[in-house]
Order: C-alpha cells, then sequence, then structure tokens
C-alpha cells in the first residue's frame, strides 16, 4: 500500500484528490495539509511514502517546505503537483530534492502512475518540466562530485543532460556508437541512477548539464 499525504491551499482541491486516489486499491490517503509547514509536520507525524505537494502555498510554499523536510531528515518521495506553468519554478524543485514535477491537468490515470513510479523510486517529469530541466533554468552550482567519471564520461553526461540520442553522441565525439553506448552503461552505473532521465536530472542539479 502506497501511503501519500496531499499538500494544497485549496480545499477542493484537495478532497478532489484524496476522494479519486482512495478509489485505487494500492494508494491510501493518511493526511491533508493546506500549507507546507503542515505538511512537513504531517510527513513527520505519519511518514508516507509519497507527498503531493503544490508550489504555491501560505505560510510555507512548496520550495521552502522541500527545504524544511532535507534539514530535518524526513525521507518521503516528493512529487510536485502544480498549477503554475512557470519553466523557472521547476529546476528549483528538482535541486530542491522532488522526485517528480506534474501540472494539475495531468491526466488522473497518469496522475496514479506517476505516484506508484514515484513511490518506486523512480524520478519522473512531465514533458514540459523535462524541457524546462534539459533547457537549463540557469547555472546550478555543484553540491557534489559526480564519482569518479572519466573526462569522456562526463563529457556523454553533458550530451545526455542536453538530449542527445546514442547515435547524435557518437557522432559529435567521433566514436562508435557502440563505443557511446558503454559509457552510458558506465555513467549510469557510477552515478547510481536507472535511465537517461536521471542522469539528466543529475547533471542539472550539479552543474554539469
Amino acid at each position: 500500500m502506497i501511503r501519500v499525504v496531499i499538500a494544497d491551499d485549496h480545499p477542493v482541491v484537495r478532497q478532489g484528490l484524496c476522494t479519486f486516489l482512495g478509489l485505487q486499491d494500492d494508494i491510501e490517503v493518511v493526511g491533508q495539509a493546506g500549507d507546507g509547514a503542515e505538511a512537513v509536520e504531517i510527513v513527520a507525524a505519519h511518514a508516507p511514502d509519497v507527498l503531493l505537494l503544490d508550489l504555491r502555498m501560505p505560510v510555507l510554499d512548496g520550495l521552502g517546505a522541500l527545504e524544511l523536510l532535507a534539514e530535518r531528515g524526513l525521507a518521503v518521495r516528493v512529487l510536485v503537483l502544480t498549477s503554475v506553468s512557470d519553466r523557472a519554478d521547476v529546476a528549483p524543485a528538482m535541486r530542491a530534492g522532488a522526485a517528480g514535477f506534474l501540472y494539475k491537468d495531468v491526466d488522473p490515470g497518469s496522475l496514479v502512475q506517476a505516484i506508484r513510479a514515484v513511490a518506486a523510486g523512480q524520478v519522473l517529469l512531465a514533458p514540459e518540466a523535462a524541457r524546462a530541466v534539459l533547457d537549463g533554468g540557469g547555472p546550478v552550482p555543484a553540491t557534489q562530485t559526480a564519482g569518479p567519471l572519466t573526462e569522456r564520461e562526463r563529457e556523454v553526461l553533458g550530451l545526455i543532460a542536453a538530449g542527445r540520442s546514442n547515435r547524435e553522441i557518437a557522432r559529435e565525439l567521433s566514436v562508435a556508437e557502440k563505443t557511446v553506448k558503454t559509457h552510458v552503461s558506465n555513467v549510469l552505473m557510477k552515478l547510481g541512477v536507472q535511465d537517461r532521465t536521471q542522469a539528466a536530472l543529475y547533471a542539472v542539479r550539479h552543474g554539469m548539464g
């Protein structure tokens, strides 16, 4: 059972989400919050698997809630669900520890799939949010090194973050596509990530994209 907390300052939105998610066999809503500060307290009290978090809330906004969760060491997978379409919000939320970013016009079935994916440890972005992250969103200060990546692996990671395919990377670096596949596999293994999207997010978070 996936335990979920919903944080949104609109009661109608919270109730609608609670009712819809309650119909799912594998999801249980264990708490609702109207602001970021309340969301953090409910997470501390109920230890949910996933926090559905709006960014625009009174008292403490979504980014502030993400930062406070990290400060208090509260391990919860955060899925941002916001009506704000400002591209500038995406990268800061992901850097602050969000595991996913969706807009409120998402299809209900896709929202359920996203909750399951985030609960399972995946990183998930709405297509518009992914484009915003990969387009840059400003420089990101490196907060840790990427492990023992070689110079060529760092080049490959940067090109992955730019949305390039293996074939395009091979052409740009003047190497065989098979060689690129090997580099990509090594990058994923060294970073401890499951796929190219997670590798791209790592690059953006640590100023390597």
